[in-house]
Formats: C-alpha cells, sequence, structure tokens
C-alpha cells in the first residue's frame, strides 16, 4: 500500500465525499473578495454550491445587475481558483 501525505489523503476524502461542495463553497468564499473585489465582496451575503451551480445572495439591485453581466467571468474565475471545471452555472438571488 502506497503512503500518501494528509494533503493528500485529505483530497482523496474530499473527492469522495459529500462535503465536497461545502468546502468548495468555503473556498470561494475565502477567494471572494481577490476574485471580484472589496466592493462586490462587502455586499455579497452568502455563496453557495449546489451541484455544479453557483447561488450567490445579494440584497443589493445594482450588485446583482452588474454580477449578471460578469456571469461568464465568474465561472472562469471560480474553475481556475478550484483547479477543476466545477461551476458551469451562475444563478444569482
Amino acid at each position: 500500500m502506497a503512503e500518501l501525505s494528509m494533503a493528500e489523503a485529505l483530497q482523496l476524502f474530499l473527492a469522495n465525499s459529500k462535503m465536497k461542495q461545502g468546502v468548495q463553497a468555503l473556498q470561494i468564499e475565502d477567494l471572494w473578495e481577490k476574485m471580484m473585489g472589496k466592493t462586490i465582496a462587502k455586499y455579497t451575503n452568502k455563496i453557495e454550491i449546489i451541484g455544479k451551480t453557483l447561488f450567490i445572495t445579494t440584497t443589493v439591485a445594482p450588485l446583482k445587475n452588474e454580477l449578471l453581466y460578469q456571469k461568464d467571468r465568474i465561472i472562469q474565475l471560480v474553475n481556475e481558483h478550484l483547479g477543476a471545471k466545477t461551476i458551469e452555472q451562475v444563478v444569482l438571488r
């Protein structure tokens, strides 16, 4: 049996776990300000992944409108940061 580092073991566990989407959502939340900027991050209430869909919640109507135009960019940035084609769709709430 091959020996794995702790990081490799955790990645293997998460890849086969139902917790994977929750962990990825936390990773996105941590990187959200870096990806989208301070203003957008400040007014984003919640980020959630269900299936291959990223749900972004905000109560600021102009921000919702701006994010609607940036859906493709958001998908690209999130997938780059996660290192896989995890997100295929963005839904704004």
